[in-house]
């Protein structure tokens, strides 16, 4: 194998020199190949990879562990595949790989987005070699597959490994929630507990990162009791995690506590966290005080931190602040502002009426518009009623993907709100000409440590006699305090029973009647997390629900945070 030459040696801090070892093993008559595949390894570490490469070469007879220590050194680059290809064809190969020289394979592959079927003939190797179900081998193989968005493949894996350890589990968590099955993660995690083989930061992160996405906050407040008794909840990594994840979940005095315990330790991206969180509930007064906190302290404000102001002044609706912290973004601290900063002024400005103005900042800003900022354009068209630029954002929207179909939707949902039925007919003729299906309205209610999901009409639930009783009760009882549905949402120009029914088993009242239904204590806030945008009924309704039930609901939608309470929404009625 020849010698890289263009790969030069960079400086490193190691308190010994691995060439002063070397050195020193030539010297010495009893080197012998352990050593020099130990030194493999520490030149790696030490950032030296031309002299492990140098080494491996002047090796009389290099072993399994020499080449494993060489593929391992380089896997961070497809080179570690050539090193096995070269491997196996050498001419004196009398060994095979092990469950090691095949993790630190699928490592690379699941690097590189060209090398998975490279992945799949190394899988079949392992079948053949029996060692697909080690800890080592498989664990990586769980990670290889999640990474190639493959996570019933990593499962399958998984479940075959024989002695799961806690990388294993660790690497089944991560994916999961990488790859959205959240509730999968949770119950992977679980397990863990229940195996008792331990926990890493690796683990708890992984958790509370799926807990997070779900707004699940008894699951955070078991995964951060979990990470006490580890003696984790002190690390960096997990105590980000657990503000990042109660403030998802709408606790945002959790996520201070956790914040305020560790603020000696915590970098930049726990400050953003922190004030991410308050930013989704558009506090935007706490974003600034911690802006200027987080350059008391001595960090540098980064992009991140800017979309949080920006996020928090976009929820409160202040177009004219965020326009000015764009502008200070770029003069005083010398940060371009990327496309999700744009997204938020224009965002801003449309919830302020702006919206003329916001597509002059679409058209000018140094971006490409993507569809999130024309989606954005949209929604507040519909919002303010206009319909004629709802059409034309719609148009804009479908331009960039023709199967978007919330573009479709809320085109048609503006259209019928202003009565014109004829190009509502023409939008939902279009939807069925491309076969493009509305996204299915999903939402989820987190009740003693279990999530439970609904759909649109759901009546799949083992309470669903009891859900639909009591939603017919609340909505009896908000109709009598003056509730009125809102009917200009509705594709369809068809009788008000029919609308009625329609509007009543959206899915976040199903999630709310079962809140109510499964016995929380009485005054608990209930939280409900939906995969779209709240409807104005549903919006409506909930404010009225609130008096009724004499409680808090807490709704966190595709746009933000809803805090209802005593007929009223945080939100103004603008998102």
């Amino acid at each position: 194998m020849a010698l890289d030459l263009n790969q030069q040696p960079q400086p490193q801090n190691t308190s010994t020199d691995p060439r002063i070892v070397h050195a020193r093993a030539l010297k010495s008559s009893q080197a012998d190949r352990s050593i020099y595949n130990n030194l493999i390894t520490h030149y790696s570490k030490s950032n030296l990879l031309s002299y492990s490469l140098r080494l491996f070469n002047h090796i009389p007879s290099p072993n399994i562990v020499s080449w494993t220590a060489l593929i391992s050194a380089h896997s961070n680059s497809p080179f570690s595949l050539n090193i096995f290809l070269s491997m196996l064809r050498h001419p004196t190969l009398s060994f095979l790989p092990n469950q090691r020289t095949l993790a630190s394979l699928f490592k690379t592959c699941a690097s590189l987005s060209h090398a998975f079927l490279f992945g799949l003939s190394l899988h079949s190797l392992s079948l053949k070699l029996s060692l697909h179900d080690k800890p080592f081998c498989g664990s990586a193989l769980v990670h290889f597959y999640s990474r190639f968005r493959s996570p019933d493949n990593a499962k399958k894996v998984f479940d075959e490994i024989r002695e799961r350890d806690v990388v294993c589990y660790g690497a089944m968590i991560v994916g999961f929630a990488q790859n959205s099955r959240l509730v999968d993660s949770l119950s992977v995690f679980a397990d863990m507990r229940s195996a008792d083989v331990g926990s890493t930061m690796y683990c708890v992160s992984g958790a509370l990162r799926a807990a997070a996405e779900l707004a699940a906050m008894e699951q955070c407040r078991v995964i951060h009791g979990h990470a006490v008794v580890a003696g984790l909840d002190r690390n960096v990594i997990v105590g980000t995690g657990l503000i990042d994840g109660y403030g998802k979940a709408g606790i945002v005095s959790d996520a201070r506590r956790v914040f305020d315990e560790n603020l000696s330790a915590l970098n930049s991206v726990a400050w953003n966290a922190m004030m991410a969180g308050y930013a989704q509930q558009g506090d935007q007064s706490t974003v600034l005080e911690l802006f200027h906190l987080l350059e008391m302290r001595g960090f540098a404000p980064d992009e991140y931190s800017f979309l949080a102001v920006l996020t928090a002044l976009c929820n409160a609706g202040l177009a004219g602040e965020s326009e000015k912290w764009i502008e200070r973004m770029k003069v005083r601290y010398k940060l371009e502002p990327g496309l999700e900063h744009y997204t938020c002024l224009i965002s801003a400005m449309g919830r302020a009426g702006r919206l003329e103005d916001a597509e002059r900042i679409a058209m000018a800003m140094p971006f490409e518009p993507d569809a999130a900022v024309w989606r954005a354009l949209l929604s507040f068209s519909a919002i303010h009623g206009k319909a004629d630029m709802a059409s034309k954002m719609g148009k804009r929207l479908i331009d960039i993907n023709p199967y978007d179909d919330s573009a479709y939707v809320i085109v048609a949902n503006v259209l019928s709100g202003v009565g014109r039925w004829d190009e509502v007919a023409e939008v939902r003729k279009v939807m069925k000409d491309r076969r493009v299906r509305k996204e299915g309205g999903r939402s989820w209610i987190e009740v003693k440590g279990k999530v439970h999901v609904f759909l649109a009409g759901d009546r799949m639930h083992e309470r669903t006699e009891d859900i639909y009783t009591k939603l017919a009760e609340l909505m009896e009882e908000c109709e009598r305090l003056g509730y009125v549905p809102v009917w200009d949402e509705m594709l369809h120009n068809v009788g008000d029973r029919e609308k009625r029914e329609a509007l009543w088993y959206h899915s976040e009242k199903l999630a709310l009647a079962f809140g109510l239904v499964s016995g929380a204590p009485r005054g608990k806030t209930l939280r409900i997390v939906k995969n779209l945008r709240i409807c104005r009924d549903c919006h409506e309704s909930f404010k009225y629900i609130s008096r009724v039930v004499e409680r808090e609901i807490v709704v966190r939608d595709v746009n933000r945070y809803h805090r209802f309470l005593n007929g009223s929404c945080t939100c103004g009625d603008l998102w």
